[in-house]
């Protein structure tokens, strides 16, 4: 639990969620739901500020574009009846009053639909969709149009063979939360994601 919860954390909201392959989804099955609450006291204490300075976890977003959009689909996630747990819009940081900062913020009871989850939101927002079954957390990866890539923590050898086998991506982690290749193995996606 401790390194599921702790990889999320730093996956959804390191680089500001600006990476490519950074972690925006995170499907969570049965009892693994109460997990979220423990991210959301993990995000609470990550420091935003100026990347260039000591201890910082989150630096600004790109530009005030940038900024402007993420805060819109947060927004958008609460009118269409998401819950936020931890908002990040109207961050401010002391000496940097005019930069482009978002902190980390987590949004729950998502739904396929919505347009936080069908937009990326490319920053440090999680989106979180609980599901009761395994069964139905592969479904809803697969049915996604895109599928650049997808983790799963587990401690069962039988779940990550059925998850590598049955889901539809480019790149599969097991209990790694940012599924890219090391250089000398080809970087792929699947579906709208194809490379």
């Amino acid at each position: 639990r401790d390194h599921a919860v702790n990889s999320i954390t730093g996956a959804a909201f390191g680089a500001a969620g600006q990476r490519c392959m950074a972690l925006s989804v995170a499907v969570f099955v049965g009892e693994s739901k109460e997990w979220i609450g423990d991210i959301v006291q993990k995000a609470k204490l990550l420091k935003l500020g100026a990347g260039h300075e000591d201890g910082v976890d989150i630096g600004p977003v790109i530009d005030a574009a940038a900024k402007e959009r993420i805060e819109k689909l947060i927004q958008s996630g609460a009118d269409e009846g998401a819950k936020i747990l931890l908002d990040g819009r109207g961050a401010t940081v002391p000496g940097y009053e005019k930069g482009n900062f978002v902190g980390p913020t987590v949004i729950t009871d998502v739904k396929p639909n919505m347009q936080v989850y069908t937009e990326e939101i490319f920053g440090p927002v999680l989106v979180c969709i609980t599901v009761d079954t395994f069964d139905e957390a592969i479904a809803l990866t697969n049915a996604n149009p895109y599928g650049n890539g997808t983790a799963i923590f587990t401690t069962s050898g039988a779940n990550a063979r059925k998850f590598q086998h049955e889901i539809d991506v480019g790149q599969i982690g097991i209990n790694v939360p940012i599924p890219v290749p090391l250089p000398f193995f080809s970087f792929t996606g699947s579906r709208a994601s194809l490379l």
